[in-house]
């Protein structure tokens, strides 16, 4: 949001500042107006003549009604501009769950199965979730062999989708892939007062090489914890991209030499989700799977009232400007150019 500051006054729309330029093109078309008319004038009369040919007119007027359009079209758009005055801080409480994300970030992910790659399609999954949530607060884990918590639960969806972007393989302390470590880390995230209102979300391809998830699983089921699941990737499988030692881009392969493929395990995956109370969705299926899940379950969940921290709510007073606004007009309107006449029938001074 861009402010400006103007007459002790802060406009929260400072970025429409260039609406005040149309008081300026008013102001200039009527000056050019008068200045057109006064030559029109004198070549219809001589100046000694004028008042008798015109009676009553006062060139003062004529300006000084252009001046109070000028002044009101500068004050209805300073007003447009969102004048305020003063702030006062307001907590504010929301209703929402405690989401947990957990991004499969293996060597496997890069596989190109799913276009452009199972990670990135897994990253445009939980940024098209992000904007479907309302009071959730929601944090984000990383995963291979190990863990790692890459932002905890947080209202800000901004800062959380510039963490994902740099969320890669190349983070991996341990290679592999452990479910099961997943969902531990997921755990220790969640504040424990109720499993009602905490959910985990599992994007994976779902190869448990450790064999640990059923197990994680079975303790998110017994604290209540849901855990919703995105295959990604395709059953068929996909080679996994590796740099070659000239340079070179090739495929990652076994100690026998043998390229490595490697393919999206729908039946691990559907266990563990279905074990806790959670759906199973894959890539495959739904273009959107990760929306899918949160508008058919996730969404219906029974929610808690969380803090959403503290919010500025500003003192509007763009009363004061419109009503000035609104005074120059009616003082353009009510003017006229030539002065009132008296009951006498001349003109009054």
């Amino acid at each position: 949001m861009t402010t400006l500051s103007l007459l002790g006054l802060d406009m929260l729309r400072g970025a429409l500042w260039p609406v005040s330029f149309a008081s300026l093109v008013l102001l200039a078309v009527g000056v050019y107006g008068l200045r057109a008319r006064a030559r029109e004038r004198r070549a219809l009369v001589a100046a000694p003549r004028l008042a008798s040919f015109l009676p009553g007119y006062s060139v003062n007027r004529a300006r000084l009604r252009l001046g109070f359009a000028a002044a009101g079209a500068l004050l209805l758009a300073v007003s447009l501009l969102g004048p305020v005055r003063g702030y006062t801080e307001r907590e504010v409480r929301q209703r929402g769950l405690d989401l947990v994300i957990c991004l499969d970030t293996s060597q496997s992910m890069l596989s190109r199965d799913v276009r452009p790659s199972r990670i990135d399609r897994a990253r445009r999954e939980i940024v098209g979730l992000l904007e479907h949530l309302g009071g959730d607060r929601v944090a984000l884990v990383g995963f291979a062999g190990d863990a790692r918590e890459v932002a905890p639960l947080t209202h800000d969806r901004t800062t959380l989708a510039a963490l994902l972007a740099d969320v890669t393989p190349a983070d991996n302390r341990k290679g592999g892939t452990d479910l099961g470590v997943a969902l531990e880390k997921a755990l220790e995230l969640f504040d424990g007062r109720t499993g009602n209102y905490e959910v985990v979300v599992m994007l994976t391809d779902g190869e448990d090489l450790e064999g640990t998830g059923a197990r994680v699983a079975a303790d998110c089921a017994d604290k209540n914890i849901r855990v919703y699941v995105v295959g990604v990737g395709t059953v068929e499988g996909g080679k996994i991209p590796a740099i070659l030692a000239d340079g070179s881009e090739g495929f990652l392969t076994s100690k026998s030499g043998k390229e490595i493929v490697t393919r999206m395990d729908p039946d691990t995956l559907t266990t563990l989700a279905e074990s806790t109370g959670g759906l199973f969705l894959t890539t495959s299926s739904s273009p959107t799977p990760l929306e899918d899940l949160y508008e058919a379950s996730i969404s219906r969940l029974d929610r808690r009232e969380l803090s959403g921290g503290f919010q500025r709510v500003p003192h509007d007073r763009f009363q004061w400007t419109l009503a000035l606004a609104l005074a120059c007009l009616l003082g353009e309107a009510g003017l006229r150019e030539k002065r009132p006449r008296s009951r006498s029938g001349k003109d009054a001074t």
